[in-house]
């Protein structure tokens, strides 16, 4: 409905300060099973009542809800995701939708000293409630809704809130991106720790042949392993190792190891959650370093200490990389504390070279936007996608910024360069290889191919979110011999979304550039096959207050919106101004 009588101004003022009339009843993207077929009602919302809220729940406004590959992996597996413990969809439909911009329109009784009609958050989407994860979106209700009951689980959870206060001119669009920034912003803040697990489990392997071996500034740690296996250490580490042993108060066990497959029976018997540290002395054999990383639990760290390389290529678990957090550290040694001690931390390596393989995604856009923009990043940065749109899509988006922060933005196509020319191009523009190579495409044959341009002392981040079991056989050597690290992370927590909405809040950071189309609530549907099919070059985000938008391009928005598209920024970007316009236009 067109705005008439009103100043945009006034409209904008009036939504923000929440004084909005709910309706009885509401349209909501409910997932009944799995597939596109089962989101919705014949490719359409259904419309269920809207729930009022008890004395301790809020019920929040749902303004744009981001569209993320996440909520197509819900669509694809249904009950069977992990996230949704086998939830009877058909019965118990969710609402998916984790990346939201909220405004309070009702307040519980007996909340109403902590919240007021017109409060506005973001959701921390990853959930912990009583120790169970119940993820916003996931089992509990989601963005793709008109509004969404708070509860104890977002109110009071293990971490206290999972609403984070947003200002009152903050961007709604922005606000709910600053969700997936959060996920690229965590995955440069998560080091990894520089000491043995303290109160973990430790095991630490030498084959027949190793030499002297030391722990180095490990044992300067006032705390430490709860229990210490060791196989075949050398008498001079094995001395070192009851020394530590006995100022952590730590049970130390000699433990014989036959082959690779009596791991797991170890593992059962020492580590029923899993090892939180393995470390390989020597050159172990492919089968003892696929058996170890199996046997970590998760935040677990294998560490590989060699002065030659590996004997051939191990088969690793990418998936458990990305969302186990699992680590691959190491160092020629013989100090064996080099290999936490050394490793780079996770931020991108100033003045370096950084390799984004998919970085014309949606995701890829903002890891390219962060390297661009951080002020201590890398000098070069090289996007490379199959898709051409995608690739014109992000050097006009950003190849301004690269200009204006003095750096080099590279796009590169390997299926039009081939793969001999690909290569040749890489080599040519880092020739000691890239100090930062992040996969954000879920294709194992390709994060293989990444890891031969890792430079030493380099840093390979597997964003892509994997499953867990997608092996891959990789050549393992340059973790020892280069100092070269694996890791990964899914997610964020709260003080990441925190720290990036402060930066979005301070100017620091655009997550309006990530845009690429907008829709009204019964959109969500073609939007969730665009996300699916790569159609859109950058985010989409759902405005669930508007119906009867269609799902539109904002370099289609000149033809559909005019009064819309006038308040674009340079590169046809989205900005607050246009979202405003946007909302005035279609809401009374």
């Amino acid at each position: 409905m067109l705005l008439v009588g009103r100043e945009m101004s006034d409209f904008g003022a009036s939504y923000r300060s929440g004084q909005w009339q709910v309706p009885r009843q509401m349209k909501a993207w409910q997932m009944f099973g799995a597939g596109m077929e089962n989101l919705g009602r014949d490719g359409q919302p259904v419309v269920i009542p809207v729930p009022e809220p008890g004395p301790n729940e809020l019920l929040a406004r749902v303004d744009a809800a981001g569209l993320c590959f996440s909520d197509v992996k819900i669509l694809k597996l249904g009950p069977a995701h992990p996230r949704l413990h086998g939830r009877d969809l058909a019965n118990d439909p969710i609402v998916p939708g984790h990346e939201a911009a909220l405004t309070i329109a009702k307040v519980g009784a007996d909340l109403t000293d902590e919240f007021t009609s017109g409060d506005r958050f973001v959701v921390q989407a990853d959930v912990f409630y009583q120790g169970v994860n119940l993820a916003f979106g996931y089992m509990l209700p989601g963005a793709l809704e008109q509004y969404v009951l708070l509860g104890d689980e977002l109110l009071r959870g293990d971490e206290g809130l999972y609403v984070i206060p947003v200002q009152s001119q903050t961007g709604y669009a922005e606000t709910a991106l600053s969700e997936p920034w959060a996920c690229v912003v965590h995955a440069y803040r998560t080091d990894f720790r520089r000491q043995l697990e303290p109160g973990g489990v430790t095991w630490i392997i030498a084959d027949n042949e190793a030499g002297d071996f030391a722990l180095g500034a490990l044992t300067e740690a006032e705390r430490g392993p709860a229990t210490i296996l060791v196989t075949s250490g050398p008498g001079p580490l094995l001395e070192e190792l009851q020394a530590a042993a006995e100022k952590w108060g730590a049970a130390l066990e000699e433990v014989s190891l036959a082959s690779g497959a009596a791991v797991a029976e170890i593992k059962g018997r020492e580590a029923a959650d899993g090892f939180n540290d393995i470390i390989l002395l020597g050159r172990p054999q492919a089968e003892l370093i696929e058996a170890s990383a199996a046997a970590l639990g998760r935040n677990g760290a294998l560490v590989l200490v060699a002065e030659e390389p590996l004997a051939g290529p191990v088969e690793i678990d990418l998936g458990r990389i990305h969302y186990d957090y699992i680590r691959y550290l190491g160092c020629r040694g013989p100090d064996i504390s080099e290999a936490y001690t050394a490793s780079r931390n996770p931020q991108l390596a100033p003045a370096g070279n950084a390799l984004i393989v998919g970085g014309a995604g949606p995701m890829g856009q903002m890891h390219v936007q962060l390297a661009l923009e951080s002020t201590e990043g890398p000098q070069v940065v090289v996007a490379t996608d199959i898709s051409p749109e995608r690739l014109a899509t992000l050097r006009e988006q950003f190849g301004p910024v690269a200009v204006d922060k003095d750096k080099q933005l590279v796009c590169l196509n390997p299926q039009e360069l081939g793969e001999d020319a690909f290569d040749h191009r890489l080599r040519e523009i880092a020739p000691d290889g890239f100090d930062d190579v992040v996969v954000l495409v879920p294709v194992p044959a390709l994060a293989l191919q990444s890891v031969q341009y890792i430079a030493p002392g380099g840093v390979i981040n597997f964003f892509a979110g994997m499953p867990r079991g997608t092996m891959a056989q990789v050549d393992l050597s340059p973790i020892a011999l280069d100092n070269v690290r694996f890791t990964g992370t899914s997610g964020s927590r709260i003080h990441d979304l925190e720290a990036t909405l402060r930066m979005t809040e301070a100017g620091e950071l655009s997550p309006n550039r990530s845009v690429g189309a907008i829709g009204g609530i019964e959109a969500a549907h073609e939007g969730m096959k665009a996300v699916q099919e790569g159609a859109v070059p950058g985010k989409i985000i759902i405005y669930p207050q508007i119906e009867g938008l269609p799902l539109t391009r904002l370099d289609e928005l000149h033809e559909a919106l005019p009064q819309v598209a006038a308040k674009l920024g340079p590169g046809s970007m989205w900005t607050n101004e246009a979202e405003l316009a946007l909302l005035g236009s279609f809401l009374e």
